[in-house]
């Protein structure tokens, strides 16, 4: 998780500075003593917050829907499967992505959550109907 969130962490920094990079800019009158900020776009609220959250979704997403994992996931040979030892669909991706949410704001109960269930299923395996298993050597 800890490398996946480097990348999402990068990933939202780098969408926020393009972002800024276009964002309108205040027209600042020719000879003007002083200039009030107030009423000033900033790049910044819901609007870019829904894009970064969007972003990371869709990073998630198509990490475990086309190649099983996600490049953190790579690193430690693990992969997200369904029930059936397939790629989880889309839907599940937004199940799993959601039921993280919590797991990880509350202080990661819900990852913490596998050493205590008998199937050792965290939340978001749960939630999906998936399951982290570990890559075994040459495969």
């Amino acid at each position: 998780m800890v490398y996946d969130g480097l990348l999402v962490i990068a990933m939202a920094l780098t969408t926020a500075g393009i972002v800024n990079i276009f964002a309108p800019r205040p027209v600042i009158p020719e000879g003007a003593a002083t200039v009030s900020l107030e009423g000033m776009q900033t790049v910044s609220g819901p609007l870019l917050g829904s894009l970064i959250f969007l972003q990371t979704f869709a990073f998630f997403a198509f990490f475990w829907m086309v190649h099983g994992r996600t490049l953190g996931m790579q690193a430690w040979r693990l992969r997200v499967i369904d029930a059936s030892g397939h790629r989880i669909t889309a839907t599940q991706a937004l199940k799993r992505f959601i039921a993280a949410l919590p797991s990880l704001l509350f202080f990661g109960i819900g990852y913490f959550w596998q050493f205590v269930d008998r199937s050792a299923l965290t939340w978001p395996d749960r939630a999906s109907g998936s399951r982290v298993v570990r890559i075994p050597d040459g495969g």
